[in-house]
């Protein structure tokens, strides 16, 4: 039913410090269909909206302070937007008008579900790589960006004290699937049965009983532009939390930097694509499935070494 994150829709604190962030990310600043807003445009048809925290435009909070407001997914058919419609009729803040549907997930969070097909730019490709056993690229070297673009948003990660009621509403209400689980931990969730890794993750943590925000993700074209995304960030003064680094579950490249929007953004690239053939796995959560390898607080632009806090 579903092909993707369409929107996201942040209330934020500060304004200014956010326009600057997301224009340092690397996101294209577009005329906003909303007034009073920013927004800014990805390669594969997706965007990101900011409102100030107080706009009565905006659903409720999940949380206090700056966070993410509302998610729009992208429905592949109208015939699936009536399917979620009849889905999704009994759960809270639910609406069904002008062929879109909204409502509440149990964390609180509103989502919205339009027909659309993201699809990137057939020209956005990254460079193939030379491994043993596989040359793919002949008298061509590797790019080295001095900053990031991203193409698309790739997921959403929300804090969630209840992750079996969570977990069930995306598979049984929406159709998600689930990719790979930390028990009792947390779930990796696409919104496809043929698709990258994951779209959703939702994250329980045994010291929070709160729901929240804790990163959005964004696809970058290789490992490369995760590096210089990530050093362009730390150059601008934007603290990194943890990158670049490796995750085993997903296979992901990763950098992350805390964000004035709420929790972190995410620059990843090279998750695993997966199919209906695909068995999740489950594991006991452990620090090494998060990271296989990962720098603390990122590299300095200038050394090129750890930054030294």
């Amino acid at each position: 039913m579903l092909n993707g994150i369409k929107t996201l829709k942040f209330g934020v604190e500060d304004f200014e410090k956010s326009q600057k962030y997301l224009t340092d990310f690397g996101l294209k600043s577009v005329a906003s269909d909303f007034k009073d807003t920013l927004k800014y445009s990805l390669n594969n048809g997706s965007a990101v909206y900011v409102f100030d925290i107080n706009d009565e435009r905006l659903p409720p909070a999940f949380e206090a302070g700056s966070t993410l407001r509302e998610v729009t997914w992208a429905v592949n058919r109208q015939q699936d937007i009536e399917r979620l419609a009849e889905n999704l009729k009994n759960e809270p803040g639910f609406e069904y008008k002008n062929g879109v549907v909204k409502c509440q997930d149990p964390n609180g969070m509103t989502l919205v579900f339009e027909e659309a097909i993201l699809r990137p730019a057939e020209d956005v490709k990254s460079l193939p790589l030379n491994q043993y056993g596989q040359i793919n690229r002949i008298n061509q070297p590797s790019p080295v960006y001095k900053s990031a673009d991203p193409v698309s948003i790739g997921h959403v990660v929300f804090f969630t004290p209840d992750l079996e009621k969570t977990q069930k509403f995306y598979e049984d209400k929406l159709g998600f699937y689930l990719s790979d689980a930390y028990r009792g931990r947390g779930a990796f969730m696409r919104c496809a049965a043929e698709g990258w890794h994951h779209d959703l993750f939702l994250l329980k943590l045994p010291n929070r009983e709160t729901t929240g925000l804790n990163h959005v993700a964004f696809v970058v074209r290789d490992i490369h532009e995760v590096i210089g995304g990530g050093l362009n960030m730390n150059r601008l003064k934007w603290d990194s939390f943890i990158g670049p680094g490796r995750h085993p579950v997903s296979s992901a490249y990763f950098w992350y930097v805390h964000s004035p929007l709420g929790g972190a953004f995410e620059y990843y690239t090279n998750d695993d694509y997966v199919t209906p053939a695909w068995t999740p796995r489950v594991y006991d959560y452990a620090l090494e499935l998060f990271t296989e390898w990962a720098i603390d607080g990122g590299l300095d632009h200038d050394t090129r070494r750890q930054v030294n806090k």
